[in-house]
């Protein structure tokens, strides 16, 4: 569906909320407010742009951290009262350093924090988490971290490790040892989720590919 401004419901304030998504690994990052301006900017810049309720002003994300929003996709609700934006971040979306704002946790029965080992189809939840994981890495940058290691060393440092992997899974089928195999295939998913976090492409777009090749099939 096309997206219209003029379809936007604003609250008594002239604001709507603003949920921020990282279009890559889908982690919701922060949610803000936009007025009529501040959406019309995003829109126009291709930034994103939002209306501060504390400072009673126009902000740009990022203007001042350098951590900016560059959109990738914009949409609303079913009721037009509530924006979704997609965005590429750049660096920690929160105040605080954090890669995500949404950082706490609440206590809840039956809740995924105290949920049973995932079983069947639910395992490949991990790959998500996994993805959600590394994107915080690139964010934050935590120093000492092997993955932010890789990603300072950049794209030719992480290609590199690739292809050592990708080795070492030959070397350990030929040999017909499943535990080394095991092993070293958790370790080449895992370089090659980096290479495409560095690169900017979403685990999704691989498994719409495999869908793809599925049906054609």
């Amino acid at each position: 569906m096309t997206f219209s401004v003029d379809q936007i419901k604003y609250d008594a304030q002239g604001l709507v909320p603003a949920i921020v998504q990282d279009a890559v690994s889908k982690e919701v990052l922060m949610l803000a407010y936009m007025n009529s301006e501040s959406l019309q900017r995003t829109i126009q810049t291709g930034d994103t742009w939002f209306w501060s309720r504390s400072r009673e002003e126009l902000w740009n994300k990022g203007a001042t951290s350098g951590h900016t929003q560059k959109v990738k996709a914009l949409r609303y609700d079913c009721d037009a009262d509530t924006l979704l934006v997609l965005v590429e971040q750049v660096g920690p979306a929160c105040h605080n350093g954090s890669y995500t704002c949404f950082t706490s946790n609440i206590a809840v029965e039956g809740s995924i924090e105290e949920a049973a080992p995932a079983t069947g189809g639910d395992r490949f939840a991990i790959l998500a988490e996994l993805e959600a994981v590394i994107a915080s890495r690139d964010a934050e940058r935590p120093e000492g971290a092997y993955t932010t290691y890789l990603f300072e060393k950049g794209v030719d440092k992480i290609l590199k490790k690739v292809g050592e992997e990708t080795a070492e899974v030959i070397i350990a089928a030929k040999n017909k040892d499943n535990e080394e195999l095991r092993y070293e295939a958790s370790d080449l998913i895992f370089h090659l989720m980096v290479l495409l976090r560095n690169n900017k492409l979403p685990l999704d777009d691989i498994m719409k590919e495999l869908a793809n090749r599925h049906v054609k099939k």
